[in-house]
């Protein structure tokens, strides 16, 4: 396919603002997968998302890995939680194609409410005693955490914007971790759910892997000055850019499910 290099200049901008945004808080897709579809309007619809999960994992795992170095994430049990999204995910990319949007965005657009409700007025209690540090270890996740990491994990496959700002106010929520943490947490088991819809796509043909592989290299730039900036400005940070997702996750859901 085709790309001028206005188009390769915007797309690597975007995957590296895009994989900023994923270290910090998760939200990433909300920048990336719109760009494609205005940059590479040709392309399939599930062509675009395949290529967003080939760019996605690789900043994420860049990410996971500067938080693994500086913060921890958490041992066997997020180990755990990523397994569980790799089939679920893929489950999620599999229907993707079959159910209209009209399923998902109502319920979608509740949840993220909750969640930035919860992050504004219910997480402050549970912040200060929470853990952050390197040396310091959550609780492990239990049933109900994993199952909605498996919940999650199909979400991710079928739509995918917002995975991560889930994935932090389930941790934060139920592991008793910090922002910080509960990124960092998310980031590991972001991979997974990468990895299983990435797999189906890929598998369909549905990849552009030139494209995708030069967006990786930004966007794995991104991921790791993300994680850091994540890092310097500490669970405080880390929950404002929490908030500021969340309202603009809503209002482009909200516009593409009502306008």
């Amino acid at each position: 396919m085709a790309v001028d290099a206005v188009d390769w200049c915007a797309l690597l901008a975007v995957a590296l603002a895009a994989g900023w945004l994923d270290a910090v808080v998760g939200g990433g897709g909300l920048v990336q997968v719109p760009a494609l579809m205005v940059l590479l309007p040709t392309a399939p619809m599930a062509t675009l998302l395949g290529t967003n999960k080939l760019v996605a994992i690789t900043g994420t795992s860049s990410a996971a890995l500067t938080y693994a170095r500086r913060v921890g994430l958490g041992g066997t049990g997020t180990v755990r939680a990523a397994l569980i999204g790799v089939p679920t995910s893929l489950l999620g990319a599999m229907t993707a194609a079959y159910l209209p949007e009209g399923v998902f965005l109502p319920a979608v657009l509740v949840t993220l409410l909750a969640v930035g409700v919860w992050g504004l007025f219910g997480a402050g209690a549970a912040q200060g005693r929470a853990p952050d540090g390197p040396g310091e270890r959550p609780r492990r996740p239990g049933r109900r955490a994993l199952t909605a990491v498996a919940v999650i994990g199909y979400y991710s496959g079928a739509i995918g914007s917002g995975t991560g700002v889930l994935l932090v106010a389930l941790f934060t929520a139920t592991l008793g971790t910090g922002f910080l943490k509960g990124s960092a947490t998310a980031k590991a088991v972001s991979v997974g759910t990468d990895l299983g819809a990435l797999v189906l796509f890929a598998s369909l043909g549905h990849v552009l892997w030139a494209t995708g592989a030069a967006m990786a290299l930004a966007n794995i730039t991104g991921g790791a000055i993300g994680a850091r900036t994540a890092i310097r400005g500490g669970a405080g940070f880390v929950r404002a850019a929490l908030l500021c997702t969340v309202v603009a996750l809503v209002t482009k859901l909200a516009l593409d499910h009502w306008a």
